[in-house]
């Protein structure tokens, strides 16, 4: 894709919407609203990548309440003709339908490959990526499966909501002092599958989020970009056409 001049693309993630609670996520909401609103006048495509949600399922009928402006926003950006690009993360990994549905938003489960004005850029969440961390590997593995993700959903959405926010807010609390420091580029997992995958192909930019930790880290010609998140950061990358910016959205 080559950009019309003056026409910038957007990577953001790891809102955790839902989370901690009701009020501090509706002042969070509120404010990506606000920011999604300021960049759509330049906006030719937004990345969105990944744990939108702290948690979010889909039964065949039902999905979590709330969430209204935001959702309302992003169907308004994609009636106007700006792509929206959703990548699952591991907070909102059962998407079925719904944001291609109601919003035009194509939903991503694996990493992608994009060009724009002749820079190739991967995009992922990040979540399983690179050496390590097999047990989390396993139970992506079954939240996955089909069936497993049936079996939930036979559950009462009061009950299976509830749950997976009691499992999601353990988990956050079991790494959120992990994301708080960069590690050291040997113990990066991110910058080790980043290598791997450069071994094989050149990419200008690959871009993540789940690290939540904002993080620009050159690796021979290319870059690594995690995207911080908006519970700490409120910060995103922007490509402009030709470079790209790990930038802080003003409180």
């Amino acid at each position: 894709m080559q950009l019309t001049e003056g026409k910038k693309v957007y990577f953001l993630s790891d809102f955790h919407l839902g989370s901690p609670n009701h009020e501090a996520s509706l002042t969070r909401e509120k404010k990506i609203v606000r920011f999604l609103d300021e960049i759509s006048k330049d906006a030719a495509v937004i990345f969105i990548v990944g744990d939108l949600f702290d948690f979010w399922y889909e039964y065949r009928s039902v999905v979590p309440k709330g969430y209204v402006r935001l959702l309302g926003k992003l169907a308004e950006i994609t009636d106007r003709g700006i792509p929206v690009h959703f990548f699952v993360g591991n907070h909102d990994m059962w998407m079925n339908g719904y944001f291609e549905q109601e919003l035009n938003i194509p939903v991503y489960h694996q990493e992608q490959y994009f060009e724009f004005n002749g820079k190739k850029f991967l995009v992922a969440h990040g979540d399983g990526l690179g050496p390590g961390d097999h047990g989390y590997k396993f139970i992506k593995k079954i939240f996955r499966n089909p069936f497993c993700q049936w079996l939930f959903g036979i559950l009462h959405p009061t009950l299976g909501i509830g749950l997976a926010n009691y499992m999601s807010r353990r988990s956050r609390a079991a790494t959120g002092q992990n994301d708080e420091h960069f590690l050291g580029e040997e113990n990066e997992w991110l910058i080790s599958y980043c290598k791997e995958v450069l071994q094989k192909r050149h990419f200008d930019y690959l871009i993540f989020g789940h690290r939540h930790l904002p993080i620009d880290f050159q690796l021979g010609n290319s870059r690594y970009i995690n995207l911080g998140d908006w519970i700490r950061y409120d910060s995103y990358a922007v490509f402009d056409g030709e470079h790209l910016s790990l930038k802080y959205y003003p409180s």
